[in-house]
């Protein structure tokens, strides 16, 4: 009995300053996710750059920075982490082929919103579609004819060739 009380507390000398280490990164990782949530929303707001955009990105920073804190974690235990790593990477890429029309959607609504090759309230015809843009965001854009709405992928955008006829300036005095 007492092999087993003095085995279980060199155990514990081993396990328990690994632990708060572990435990200390985590929560590192965590203030610091969070830091960069609100750092890249204030960049976004100060740069006046599109909503949904910001909230990408800053979604992605802390994501990022959750699963590297937790991989560092599990490192410090003593946990194989390169098992881990190779299976994210594997269901990343999984995911990637599964989801290739939305991401491909994703990430053309991020281009047209860094870009902006056109805005909301311009006539644009693509793919035989015609309308008045009335709101981008990040999967599709709404267009509005006479006679219907329209959303169409964003991918839809960057392949094919986009018309764009800007609205006619109303608040503009002649000169005379």
């Amino acid at each position: 009995m007492e092999e087993l009380r003095r085995e279980a507390l060199s155990q514990a000398i081993v396990w328990v300053p690994a632990f708060c280490v572990a435990l200390g990164l985590l929560i590192l990782f965590l203030i610091l996710s969070r830091l960069a949530h609100f750092g890249v929303l204030r960049i976004v707001q100060r740069t006046r750059a599109h909503g949904p955009l910001g909230e990408l990105l800053a979604s992605i920073a802390r994501i990022g920075l959750i699963v590297l804190g937790l991989i560092t974690a599990l490192g410090t235990l003593g946990v194989n982490i390169t098992a881990i790593v190779a299976g994210l990477g594997l269901t990343g890429f999984a995911l990637g082929f599964a989801l290739k029309d939305s991401i491909s959607n994703l990430l053309a609504g991020v281009m047209i919103l860094l870009y902006r090759p056109f805005e909301v309230g311009d006539r644009i015809d693509v793919g035989g579609l015609s309308g008045v843009v009335m709101h981008v965001n990040l999967r599709y854009t709404e267009m509005e004819s006479e006679t219907e709405r329209v959303l169409v992928p964003n991918a839809k955008l960057l392949i094919d060739p986009i018309r764009v006829a800007k609205p006619p300036p109303t608040n503009q005095h002649l000169p005379g």
